[in-house]
C-alpha cells in the first residue's frame, strides 16, 4: 500500500504564527497601533513579500521608510524570539512512519531556516511562498505540492486557516483545521493509523 501524505502547514501548525505581543510591539517601535500596521502590510506589501517579488531586503526599506523610528536591528531579534517550536512539531518522527510528510507555508526562508534544520530528516518535501513565487490560497502552489506525492490516493492536509483549506478540497485531499488548543493532533494520528490499517479501495 502507498504511504498515506501528509501536508502540514508551518505558522500555526508545526510553528508559532507570530504572536499579538509580536504585532504590538513592532507597532509600539513603529510608534503607530498594530491594527494600523497590519493593515498597512496587508495592502501594500503582503502579496509581494510571501511570494518572494518583494526581497528581504526590499522590505526592510519599505518598512523603514513607512515607519522611520522603527529600528530594524530590534525587530529582526523580535521575529527570531517570537517564531518557536508548537506540540506538532514533537510528532513528526512518529508521523513519517506512517506518512510521507510535506510542509506548505507562506513564509519568508530567511526567517524559517534555523527552525527547519531539525524538521527536514521527518519530511519529504518543503513548499515556501517565497521561494515558489506563489501563496495560498493560489491553487497553483498545492499543484506544486502535488508533485512531491509518490503515488498516494489518501491525502490529508491541516492548516490553520479555513480559506487555506478550499482549494485542497477541490484536489481531492482530506482537510483538517488546526485549532489553537491542538486537538487537531491526537485526530491526525488516528486517522494516519486508520489509513495505513485500510485497503487502498476502502479509503
Amino acid at each position: 500500500m502507498d504511504k498515506p501524505q501528509l501536508v502540514l502547514d508551518l505558522a500555526g501548525v508545526v510553528i508559532s504564527n507570530f504572536s499579538p505581543r509580536y504585532w504590538k510591539e513592532l507597532a509600539k517601535f513603529a510608534q503607530t497601533s498594530h491594527e494600523d500596521f497590519k493593515a498597512r502590510f496587508s495592502i501594500e506589501v503582503r502579496e509581494a513579500f510571501w511570494t518572494g517579488t518583494l526581497s528581504e531586503d526590499e522590505f526592510w526599506l519599505w518598512l523603514v521608510k513607512s515607519y522611520p523610528s522603527i529600528d530594524v536591528t530590534s525587530v529582526r531579534e523580535l521575529i527570531k524570539d517570537d517564531l518557536t517550536y508548537l506540540p506538532a512539531f514533537n510528532c513528526l518522527e512518529y508521523w513519517c512512519k506512517i506518512a510521507d510528510i510535506h510542509l506548505l507555508s507562506n513564509h519568508r526562508l530567511e526567517w524559517l531556516s534555523d527552525l527547519l534544520i531539525p524538521i527536514y530528516p521527518f519530511v519529504r518535501s518543503v513548499t515556501i511562498s517565497s521561494e515558489v513565487g506563489l501563496c495560498k490560497p493560489d491553487p497553483n502552489i498545492y499543484k506544486k505540492v502535488e508533485s512531491n506525492f509518490v503515488n498516494s490516493s489518501w491525502i490529508l492536509f491541516v492548516d490553520d486557516q479555513a480559506k487555506n483549506l478550499e482549494p485542497a478540497k477541490k484536489l481531492g485531499w482530506k482537510t483538517l483545521l488546526a485549532d489553537r488548543e491542538n486537538h487537531w493532533i491526537e485526530e491526525v494520528t488516528l486517522k494516519l493509523r486508520q489509513a495505513k490499517n485500510t485497503k487502498p479501495e476502502w479509503i
